[in-house]
């Protein structure tokens, strides 16, 4: 496994001369599943003058829209693996070919994470870091689905979640920054972030091949 700087820097060589295209597909993302919900939600408030209805109509549809998360992730990992290529945005929207493994596993991400949360935030945070390669592995691994999916995904991080941890802390810094930018800066931190994630994922990959050939 690399260190910090190193996921970092090499995040960063993979989106040199791609941060526009970046900066687009994080704009897509927000917009599709952040901004629909909200903006049905909004809008069923003001129909039906009733707060839980709305609250419940925009979690369904984020529910719905469980692909676009896996295809934001998804959109990084290709990037580092094709290279020079350039950023392929139509990736974003590949989840929905395979609508229900990838929407349902992510759904019992939630629920578990959530679960966790619920017990106590500290669980809940080491959990979530324990299934964080799980949309990559739905890439990688189409046979696998749901809790097969998840397990794969807390084996790998075994030992690691420490590791992702730190290198999420590592940026605070640039999220203040996107704050302060009344957000802007997401649009270009989400995409460093999750390529840095890719770049983790990919040598946990390669960790996980030299164990079996031991």
């Amino acid at each position: 496994m690399d260190k910090i700087s190193g996921y970092k820097d090499r995040a960063i060589e993979s989106l040199t001369g791609k941060w526009g295209n970046s900066a687009i597909a994080a704009l897509i993302y927000f917009i599709i599943f952040g901004g629909i919900p909200i903006t049905f939600s909004h809008s069923a408030a003001i129909i039906l003058s009733y707060s839980t209805i709305s609250d419940t109509l925009g979690n369904i549809i984020q529910i719905v829209l469980l692909p676009i998360f896996w295809g934001f992730e998804i959109v990084f990992l290709e990037n580092i693996r094709k290279g020079d290529q350039k950023i392929d945005l139509d990736k974003m929207f590949e989840g929905f070919k395979d609508y229900f493994r990838i929407m349902l596993t992510n759904l019992l991400v939630g629920i578990y994470t959530l679960l966790w949360t619920l017990l106590l935030i500290i669980p809940g945070f080491i959990k979530m870091y324990s299934y964080s390669m799980t949309n990559y592995i739905l890439l990688d691994d189409p046979d696998l689905k749901y809790n097969s999916a998840i397990e794969k995904s807390m084996a790998m991080m075994k030992g690691h979640k420490m590791d992702l941890f730190l290198l999420d802390l590592s940026m605070i810094g640039w999220f203040i920054l996107s704050i302060i930018t009344c957000g802007i800066g997401l649009l270009f931190l989400t995409p460093y972030n999750l390529t840095a994630h890719a770049h983790f994922y990919e040598d946990l990959k390669t960790e996980e091949q030299q164990n079996i050939a031991e």
